[in-house]
């Protein structure tokens, strides 16, 4: 909608900033989780931002986006906006903040809510960043990256 947006503006609640972009094969695949983690946790402890690198060159972004049912705040992928990430090489790609608005944990690869959901619940009980994927069953499929 064309507001500026700043973690600050989140602080006491956790935020994904997911990287993602319409050819990429498992930035697609991860869309529908980021939606229902979203719509489940918006109004309580948790926001999703989308980060859409592809925004400038996408025919129709926000028709993509509408036809996604992305409701999250999607934020296009300008240099200025990568600039304040030291890697997006890869997609997707998210960075979890915790609700001091710390970096917990940079995740390459497609995410999910169950996984998103564990990591929080287990990052409350030790306060500490958690060698836990933030997608259920990781260690046995293969992560799924397209390089940008």
């Amino acid at each position: 909608d064309g507001q500026l947006t700043k973690l600050a503006d989140y602080k006491g609640k956790w935020v994904l900033v997911n990287f993602w972009a319409t050819w990429c094969g498992p930035c697609l695949e991860e869309i529908p989780d980021l939606v229902d983690l979203h719509r489940a946790h918006k109004d309580k402890d948790l926001v999703v931002l989308g980060v859409m690198m592809d925004y400038e060159t996408s025919d129709d972004p926000m028709g993509f986006i509408n036809k996604m049912k992305m409701d999250y705040p999607i934020i296009p992928g300008t240099a200025e906006t990568t600039g304040q990430f030291k890697d997006v090489s890869m997609l997707p790609i998210s960075y979890l903040y915790n609700k001091s608005g710390q970096l917990v944990e940079k995740h390459f690869g497609t995410v999910s809510k169950e996984g998103l959901e564990e990591y929080i619940r287990e990052y409350g009980k030790k306060k500490t960043p958690l060698k836990k994927p933030l997608k259920k069953k990781a260690a046995t499929a293969a992560k799924k990256t397209a390089k940008v």
